[in-house]
C-alpha cells in the first residue's frame, strides 16, 4: 500500500462532503424513527481539473495509474478549504507564540471530549473559522479529519479550543499519540472506479471521484 499524493491541479469543480451514516424511516402516527450507524466518512463527489496543460496529463495519467492498483490511496484536502479562511491563499506561515517557525502543524494539547480539543502550538491570535478543517494526524495511515464548528481565536501563549464535527475516535487518537494539520488538512481516500481523462484536443481535462477509507 502506498499514499500517494494528489497532483497539484486547477479544478473546476471539487465536491468534497461530509457523509452521516443514517436511516430515516416514517412511522405510525406523524413520527419519524432516525438511526445513525456505522462511521461517518468523508466523499469526494465529484472533481474536474480545469484544461490540463501537456505536463499536467503526464502527471495525471501516472496518478490515476497508480492510485488504481489495489491498496493505494491518496492524501485529499479540500480544493477549497486548504487552510481557515482568514488566510487565504497564501501557505500558513509566521512564528509561534512559544517561539519556532510555523507551518500549519500544531500540538494536539487535551482531547476534552469526542468534539472538544485543545490545540497549542500555534502563533498568538491564530483564527479559525466555523466551518474550516482541521486534520488530527496519528501516523501517515491513521488519520481523521475534522470540521470546526464555531469561530475560535487561540490567546496569546498559542492555545485554542475547537468544537468539533465529526465526533473524534478518542480511542484512537490521543494527545499523546496525534497532532493537528491546519495546513491541507487531509483524510485518505480510495479513487473509485470510472475515473476520466480524455486527450483529444478539444477536451483535455480530468474528472474523479473518491471515497474516505480507514487503517
Amino acid at each position: 500500500m502506498a499514499v500517494l499524493t494528489l497532483p497539484e491541479l486547477t479544478f473546476a469543480e471539487f465536491d468534497m462532503r461530509p457523509v452521516n451514516t443514517r436511516v430515516s424511516n416514517a412511522m405510525l402516527g406523524r413520527s419519524t424513527e432516525t438511526a445513525d450507524f456505522g462511521t461517518p466518512y468523508w466523499r469526494l463527489y465529484a472533481a474536474q481539473a480545469a484544461e490540463l496543460t501537456n505536463s499536467h496529463i503526464d502527471d495525471v495519467s501516472a496518478f490515476f495509474a497508480e492510485a488504481s492498483k489495489g491498496g493505494n490511496v491518496f492524501a485529499c484536502h479540500d480544493y477549497y478549504r486548504k487552510r481557515p479562511r482568514a488566510y487565504g491563499s497564501t501557505p500558513l506561515s509566521g512564528t509561534k507564540a512559544g517561539g519556532g517557525s510555523f507551518t500549519g502543524s500544531a500540538v494536539l494539547d487535551t482531547v476534552t471530549d469526542s468534539r472538544t480539543i485543545v490545540v497549542s502550538g500555534l502563533p498568538a491570535s491564530f483564527a479559525v473559522n466555523r466551518g474550516c478543517l482541521v486534520e488530527i494526524n496519528k501516523s501517515s495511515t491513521v488519520r481523521s479529519l475534522h470540521m470546526a464548528m464555531a469561530d475560535a481565536t487561540a490567546n496569546g501563549s498559542g492555545v485554542v479550543t475547537l468544537t468539533i464535527d465529526f465526533p473524534l475516535n478518542t480511542t484512537v487518537f490521543t494527545a499523546a499519540n496525534s497532532t493537528i494539520q491546519f495546513e491541507k488538512p487531509s483524510c485518505l481516500m480510495l479513487l473509485d472506479p470510472g475515473w476520466s481523462m480524455p486527450k483529444a484536443w478539444g477536451s483535455r481535462t480530468a474528472s474523479f471521484s473518491a471515497t474516505e477509507v480507514f487503517f
